[in-house]
């Protein structure tokens, strides 16, 4: 009961009490007048019932309305957890798909790979071979140069006086620099003589101005080392390395094959020895030469 029907009935029993107490002692007229408030005050309480009543009634439709809404939100929240779960279920497929795909691939990559390696290693080692056959090919047959025990400065005399004329005409002085007189190493003469002619060729052709060229012959223990170091301009480091390779011409390049230098190299290895050249830029190219004596 709301405050204001409280009111209305409490003031409804007021005036009825007085009209009745009025029926005894007060007159006619003001009996009257308390009837009436009473009258009044029971219609204004059952007025008040009244909209409290419809009001009651809108509050059962709306909450009649709430519920329907709630349930129509959780059937749509049933709905969107049944889809989500669906698409998480497919998402997780596809995921198990992509997973596999990639596993795929990275087995395809491996393997791919693995056969560029094989077909590498295949190529390098048929491109040794061929290059072996090459530095073979690039040396005089053993019976018309038989390995004999022979003075390797006498042969790199030899190849001096062979190019001494060419060595003049581009101001190229050359001097053999030894503590000994004679160092005997096992190979063939022909050949060394070959190898002593391609270096010394190849500083009088790429010097490019007047100097000169000295070679070093020198023991150790059961080793022949060679230096051949001219005054030249060199070449850049990275056109040094390659300049045993076969038919490779510098940046200086002014004529020739590029066999030279690679016939040499081809033939210090013939004898179980290497060779390596060092030539820092303007200062002149040097080749280094290691030599078993036996």
């Amino acid at each position: 009961m709301t405050k204001l029907q409280k009111l209305t009935i409490c003031l409804s029993c007021i005036f009825y009490v007085a009209t009745i107490f009025g029926f005894f002692y007060l007159d006619l007229p003001i009996i009257v007048v308390l009837f009436a408030l009473f009258t009044l005050s029971m219609v204004a309480f059952a007025y008040l019932c009244y909209h409290v009543q419809r009001d009651y009634t809108g509050a059962d439709h709306l909450q009649q309305e709430i519920g329907v809404l709630n349930a129509e939100i959780a059937r749509l929240k049933g709905e969107n957890e049944a889809n989500l779960n669906e698409k998480n279920s497919e998402l997780y497929k596809k995921q198990l798909e992509i997973d596999n795909l990639t596993t795929k691939v990275s087995e395809t990559e491996a393997a791919l790979e693995e056969a560029k390696l094989a077909v590498k290693d295949q190529l390098v080692a048929e491109n040794a071979h061929v290059q072996d056959e090459l530095m073979e090919s690039l040396l005089p047959p053993d019976d018309e140069d038989p390995a004999v025990t022979v003075d390797i400065i006498d042969v790199a005399r030899q190849a001096i006086a062979d190019l001494r004329d060419q060595a003049r005409e581009a101001g190229l002085i050359i001097n053999i620099s030894s503590a000994s007189d004679k160092l005997m190493v096992h190979a063939g003469r022909k050949r060394l003589l070959i190898m002593f002619r391609n270096i010394i060729d190849n500083s009088i052709k790429y010097m490019q101005t007047a100097g000169s060229l000295v070679i070093t012959i020198s023991a150790i223990e059961d080793d022949i080392f060679i230096v051949l170091k001219d005054t030249g301009k060199g070449l850049p480091e990275n056109e040094t390395k390659h300049i045993f390779e076969l038919n490779f011409q510098g940046s200086n390049r002014i004529s020739g094959n590029g066999l030279g230098l690679t016939q040499a190299k081809a033939i210090v290895e013939h004898y179980g020895g290497t060779i390596y050249a060092r030539s820092p830029e303007g200062s002149g190219m040097g080749i280094y030469i290691q030599l078993p004596t036996s």
